[in-house]
């Protein structure tokens, strides 16, 4: 990326953006947030362009958050810069594909060259005011993505880390320690890949959730079409 620091950085489609594009329960509960905001900061760890990079602390007790990704990389997939989860339903990429039958594995090119030419290209159809070329938005959720679906903020993302000396035994900070006093998750959730989750593939989050979909009771529509009674149960009167 050295000989692109001698070009125009707009011209060169370098992202520069005023606000980041983030799930609601990374603003935290406090209505005022203070953000850094630093212009080509970083590589966008899927495209590899520089980004503008924005970090803040969403919460008295919670960690710093910063964007992973750039707003280009974002909006094709309709995921959230920072844990790259659908921005409408709160589901891992590979969730909410397979739930609505999207199969986008192959939309985005993965060579560094091809990857760069197409989000440059997404780019210049933005400016011009052509809108992405995307099948998010178009399905309508279905059973799966319902039962599924998270509707609330979920706050618990912005926790502290575990602290490293607490696993060890070693930490002598006690209540005064920043961070969690507890044990680490261990096993597959704990081996998390950023690319494969904004793929949609092989990601442990996304089988854990497919699995419990599977289990979950479903209606089965009868096939005699003129059927039209409903019954519902379980219901106090008041």
């Amino acid at each position: 990326m050295a000989h692109r620091l001698l070009r125009d950085a707009q011209a060169d489609g370098w992202e520069r953006s005023d606000f980041p594009i983030i799930c609601e329960s990374y603003l935290g509960d406090n209505p005022y947030v203070r953000m850094l905001r630093a212009e080509y900061d970083k590589e966008c760890k899927i495209c590899a362009r520089p980004f503008t990079v924005f970090r803040w602390r969403p919460g008295r007790d919670a960690r710093y958050k910063k964007t992973e990704i750039c707003q280009t990389c974002c909006k094709l997939k309709n995921v959230c810069q920072v844990c790259l989860l659908d921005l409408e339903y709160g589901l891992p990429v590979q969730v909410r594909d397979t739930a609505l039958a999207i199969n986008s594995n192959d939309a985005i090119p993965r060579s560094d060259v091809n990857r760069e030419y197409f989000a440059e290209e997404h780019d210049r159809r933005a400016r011009a005011g052509i809108d992405y070329d995307s099948s998010y938005g178009k399905a309508r959720p279905n059973d799966t993505i319902l039962k599924l679906q998270r509707t609330t903020p979920y706050y618990k993302r912005n926790r502290a880390h575990v602290c490293s000396f607490f696993v060890r035994g070693e930490c002598t900070r006690g209540a005064e320690c920043p961070y969690r006093h507890e044990m680490p998750e261990t096993g597959e959730l704990s081996q998390q890949n950023i690319k494969d989750r904004y793929y949609g593939v092989n990601d442990p989050v996304a089988l854990k959730l497919l699995s419990k979909a599977g289990e979950m009771p479903s209606l089965t529509p009868p096939d005699d079409e003129t059927i039209r009674t409903l019954y519902i149960g379980g219901l106090i009167a008041e």
